[in-house]
């Protein structure tokens, strides 16, 4: 049953000071156990209205029938005092935009089993489907007039690649499906399955009618991210317009379509990736993203600007931690408001046309999204390492006064007990400072020794923060502590922190765990008999690496890794990743081989469970089969956990689950 979220009255953040001794508080609070899982809810794509009275966003929860993920449209205003339901059913209604009167609301939603655009009237709640077309749309924008929507979609190439055609079929005849023909360098997709051939285009669709989309932009190219001009007469958009485009995986442009004409003209002209163009709200200037490629195995992005023909490009903030999100200018087009991840948590700033760049904002907090009125004020999602996803509004010039509007997960949380997450900075091997958090049992007793579990993150390009996990509060609810670290490849820490694994992935980011491993036990309350560690992804690859290369820990799960270098790169759904290494495998397989943790099998004697998606793309389910069977060859102790029609990570809630149940069980089958 659907549960109401809780309005935060504006004296939430008052101490209360409960009059109960610590064991009588223990005694009547629960913690976070499996049965809490599915009761947990979602907020996102938080969108404040252009006049700053009100919010939109979308609530997910499972649907515990269907076992699916779902979400709904509600809205709230900035006071606190009204929320609504605006839309409601067992399907997904997402992405939010208001028009730019605050009128009237455009969203997705799969209603009827397909994606379609819809529109809804915020003061009465009517609702109007305005599509009904094949292909999923993505990035709908308003045009400044409110009357048209951009998107972009993708758009079918059926030409015939050979002109083959069977004899004529006799009647009632049950012949196979035809052969499917390739001819594109990536021709499937983690999440989607094979790719048809086409190319993503954008389009514009009359707001008030719906009907026939127009299609604004053509070729064999791919378009994405449009930005309408402020005088509405042209459309800016992210693609590469060029010869061998699927060979040029770093090089898009910016480009302005001429919604008269349909010219295409280049704005950008750079080596490197253009893209996010954001125009200022008096037309003169655009703000966009990208960087120099310099062939590193992943680019920080800077902020970049020009004006509006194309000219006086410059950086406008470079050197980040970080590459920029969430670029949105400022209503008197003074500058521009961004986002940027960084040591763990999340910075607010501002880039002014004149004078240098500053931080509005930070700390111990996640944000997700940003979105700012007319007004100056502003929505997003937050959370922290105690609480959840949670709607807050703020002043944009003042982020540290956020104030907490919705939360749909306090009747959850309420009278139980989370462990205390403690932030970490330590030393490597070589000297580097790594961070990282170590979250303590529930009901934590000094003296006491407890089980560890070190949590790798994948990517390896990616950043653990300080948002509230469920999993490392449900093992803290067990009586264990969750060790999680941000090694030498993270980013958030700056371009040459990121460049610490170039071409040496797995590599000395296995120091930095061992050292986050040594740095917790120092503490003097981890069970050292009692080590535990998984991951997913590239913290799989990262788990397979360490258990062929020590045998500190009493038990392991890979989740989802990379086995074997050669094997993968030639199957996964992309060609990015042959960037990761100075030759193809052909040219020096030797690399391939000694930065696989299949190289290593030999030294395992952790037991260790491998998990897969049986649908994985990204790293296929062979790469999983391949470690166990070496590691069943050798008699080693395994096992080969597959998830049935499972991407690359599970999109079914109870496969959610059964992943954390699956790693309880193998951890407290290895204790000591």
């Amino acid at each position: 049953m659907r549960r109401r979220p809780r309005l935060v009255p504006a004296c939430a953040g008052v101490l209360c000071l409960c009059l109960l001794s610590p064991a009588a508080a223990q005694v009547r609070q629960g913690v976070l156990d499996k049965d809490t899982f599915m009761e947990m809810e979602t907020v996102s794509n938080a969108a404040i209205s252009p006049d700053g009275s009100q919010i939109v966003f979308s609530r997910g929860w499972v649907d515990k029938l269907k076992d699916q993920a779902r979400s709904n449209i509600w809205i709230v205003d900035t006071a606190g005092t009204r929320l609504r339901e605006l839309t409601r059913g067992s399907w997904r209604d997402s992405a939010p935009v208001w028009s730019p009167d605050g009128s009237r609301i455009a969203f997705l939603s799969d209603r009827d089993g397909t994606t379609q655009i819809h529109v809804l009237f915020a003061a009465t709640g009517e609702l109007s489907q305005l599509t009904h077309i094949d292909k999923t749309p993505a990035g709908l924008t308003w045009s400044p007039d409110g009357k048209q929507l951009a998107f972009t979609m993708s758009v079918s190439d059926d030409a015939p690649l050979l002109p083959v055609q069977l004899p004529k079929r006799p009647r009632g005849a049950e012949w196979a499906k035809g052969a499917t023909i390739v001819d594109r360098l990536t021709w499937a997709r983690d999440g989607e399955g094979p790719v048809e051939p086409g190319y993503t285009q954008v389009f514009t669709l009359n707001a008030a009618t719906g009907g026939t989309p127009r299609q604004v932009t053509d070729g064999a190219f791919n378009h994405n991210n449009p930005e309408w001009s402020a005088d509405g007469q042209a459309i800016f958009v992210s693609g590469i317009r060029k010869p061998d485009a699927e060979y040029l995986d770093n090089d898009s442009e910016i480009y302005a379509v001429d919604l008269t004409s349909l010219a295409v003209t280049p704005m950008t002209d750079r080596k490197g990736p253009d893209t996010n163009p954001a125009v200022s709200p008096d037309g003169r200037w655009i703000a966009y993203t990208g960087y120099d490629d310099k062939r590193f195995t992943s680019h920080v992005s800077s902020l970049y600007l020009m004006d509006r023909a194309g000219g006086s490009r410059r950086v406008w903030a470079g050197a980040l931690n970080d590459s920029p999100s969430s670029t949105t200018w400022a209503p008197d087009s003074s500058g521009v408001y961004y986002l940027v991840r960084e040591l763990g948590g999340t910075s607010l700033y501002f880039a002014p046309l004149k004078g240098e760049r500053r931080k509005l904002g930070g700390g111990t907090q996640v944000f997700n999204g940003l979105s700012i009125a007319n007004t100056g004020q502003a929505a997003a999602v937050r959370s922290t390492p105690l609480e959840p996803v949670h709607l807050v509004t703020f002043d944009v010039a003042h982020p540290t006064a956020a104030r907490k509007l919705v939360d749909v997960n306090a009747d959850v949380l309420e009278s139980r007990a989370l462990g205390q997450v403690e932030e970490m900075w330590f030393e490597s091997k070589d000297g580097l400072k790594v961070q990282g958090w170590l979250v303590k049992p529930v009901g934590f007793q000094p003296g006491k020794k407890y089980p560890m579990v070190l949590w790798i993150h994948g990517g390896p390009w990616s950043m653990y923060d300080v948002g509230f996990s469920w999993s490392y509060q449900n093992f803290a609810s067990l009586g264990y502590a969750v060790l999680y670290t941000n090694p030498r490849g993270s980013t958030g820490y700056g371009q040459d922190f990121v460049n610490g694994i170039q071409y040496a992935y797995p590599g000395k980011d296995y120091d930095d765990l061992m050292a986050g491993v040594d740095a917790a036990l120092a503490k003097g309350f981890i069970d050292e008999r009692n080590l535990f560690v998984c991951g997913g992804s590239g913290g799989g690859v990262l788990t397979a690496w360490i258990v062929g290369h020590t045998d500190r820990f009493a038990a392991a799960v890979s989740m989802r890794p990379v086995i074997n270098w050669h094997s993968f790169v030639g199957t996964t759904d992309g060609p990015a990743w042959y960037r990761q290494f100075r030759k193809y495998p052909w040219e020096d397989p030797m690399e391939y081989a000694v930065r696989s943790p299949l190289h290593y099998v030999a030294n395992v004697t952790t037991p260790t469970m491998v998990m897969t998606g049986e649908a994985d793309l990204r790293t296929p389910m062979r790469q999983s089969e391949e470690f166990y069977r070496a590691l069943k060859l050798l008699k080693k102790e395994t096992l080969l956990v597959r998830m049935p029609d499972e991407f690359h990570g599970w999109r079914r809630p109870s496969h959610q689950l059964l992943q954390q149940l699956y790693l309880l069980a193998w951890f407290e089958k290895h204790k000591r």
